[in-house]
């Protein structure tokens, strides 16, 4: 494949859309908690309102934020803002 040839691949597989995970903590309940669950159950989280969410697509952090509220009109919506981003070799 010629430069140009995969430069035209290259361009046409950056417009494609990912998924991206955004997670607020995880919980580690026992099978008996998690089945005597109902409407209005509270589920613990290891983490606390001010800790950093994770961003990750698949399995590998890519980077950290907080959530925030749009304003506009996306009133209610929720969105991240970045706080930290991985480098191609970096660790959060």
């Amino acid at each position: 494949m010629d430069a140009i040839a995969a430069d035209s691949v290259n361009n046409s597989f950056s417009k494609l859309p990912i998924e991206v995970r955004v997670t607020v903590g995880r919980a580690r309940p026992t099978i008996d908690e998690l089945l005597s669950m109902s409407v209005d159950s509270v589920l613990t989280l290891d983490r606390s309102l001010s800790d950093p969410v994770e961003l990750f697509v698949g399995e590998k952090l890519i980077a950290k934020g907080v959530l925030e509220e749009l304003g506009g009109n996306g009133v209610g919506q929720l969105a991240v803002r970045l706080l930290e981003v991985a480098n191609d070799n970096e660790q959060l």
